[in-house]
């Protein structure tokens, strides 16, 4: 019994640990993310980007962060002041609870994970789905029409776009045969005298294209980030609380590229490269992409976003599945 509740404990320390370090490292990673994309849509608009702060600007996050936590916090008037805290709260929850399920490639037969889950991507899409509630409340709770009105349009895009963005990825796993990650990203092939892992990006290249635009309208990016009335449903809020919703998104962005490094560009996998060291570049070359995307192009209209989830990308996605799926049977039959 004493073995038993020592394995127990041991167990949970091991977890407590993981989650610790997952947690520094997704922030730090948060942080320069934002630095990232501030000099790199400064070099594509012509502009400095941070560069007077520390070495290369690099210290201007820093700057940042001691600025809003010091920053003012207001709290209008007769607002819900428990779903007003709550909101952002679970934001950050449910940016980081994804987290829990996606392994990343340390070194050779080395990975790194909290829960091998056989269904970790369901996990991922029912935690990111927890932002609705997070936008649609933080407007209600300010006690603002206006915010109200952009809370419940930018929720009204993510249940858009949500249905897209799993459709997307079926064919992969009907591929695959397999919803754990670590499975899609070992999905092995034979072609002639090579045997080994492929990019599934080969096999899937439209859903790897609606996954590309569902994911940036997911996470409210430019072309998809919504220019409201008055700020939209972060109007009233200031401080700590509002760096909870931009912190929130910011890591949202690195969960998509993440997840799309391990579905569709082979995870860890690149020839000699070191494993963590690949996995690293894809990501930073997907955040890359959502940066560009934000300095190429204007943003849509409310009307145009709606048409292009519900009229051409849920239509192209459900068109894929069923492909994919004639395809299989052909092959396999």
């Amino acid at each position: 019994m004493n073995d038993l509740y020592n394995n127990a404990i041991g167990h949970w320390v091991v977890v407590a640990v993981a989650s610790a370090v997952l947690l520094f490292v997704v922030l730090t990673a948060t942080a320069y993310t934002v630095w990232f994309e501030r000099v790199a849509l400064g070099r594509i608009q012509r502009r400095p980007g941070p560069n007077r702060v520390g070495p290369f600007g690099l210290l201007q996050l820093a700057a940042d962060g001691v600025k809003l936590a010091f920053k003012e916090s207001f709290v209008p008037e007769k607002t819900d002041k428990v779903i007003y805290v709550v909101a952002p709260t679970i934001a950050v929850a449910a940016a980081f609870l994804a987290w829990a399920v996606i392994p990343i490639g340390l070194w050779y037969n080395v990975q790194y994970w909290i829960a091998d889950l056989n269904i970790g991507v369901l996990l991922i899409f029912a935690v990111s789905s927890l932002n609705v509630y997070a936008i649609v409340l933080g407007g209600y709770a300010s006690n603002n029409k206006y915010s109200l009105l952009g809370g419940l349009r930018a929720a009204a895009q993510l249940i858009s776009y949500e249905m897209a963005l799993g459709l997307s990825l079926v064919p992969t796993f009907m591929i695959v045969g397999s919803l754990r990650l670590r499975d899609i990203v070992e999905y092995t092939v034979h072609w002639g005298p090579y045997t080994g892992p492929i990019p599934l990006i080969i096999l899937t290249p439209i859903g790897f294209v609606i996954y590309l635009m569902a994911a940036v309208a997911e996470t409210n990016r430019a072309p998809f980030d919504l220019p409201e009335v008055i700020g939209g449903f972060l109007t009233e809020y200031s401080g700590l609380k509002f760096v909870m919703y931009y912190l929130a998104e910011y890591v949202n962005m690195i969960t998509v590229s993440a997840l799309a490094t391990l579905i569709f560009f082979g995870g860890w996998h690149l020839w000699i490269v070191p494993p963590v060291i690949a996995f690293l570049l894809k990501v930073i070359l997907f955040l890359f992409l959502y940066i560009w995307l934000r300095g190429t192009f204007p943003r849509l209209r409310y009307d145009m976003l709606m048409r292009l989830g519900w009229k051409v990308l849920l239509p192209l996605a459900i068109v894929n599945v069923i492909v994919t799926g004639i395809v299989l049977v052909a092959v396999q039959g």
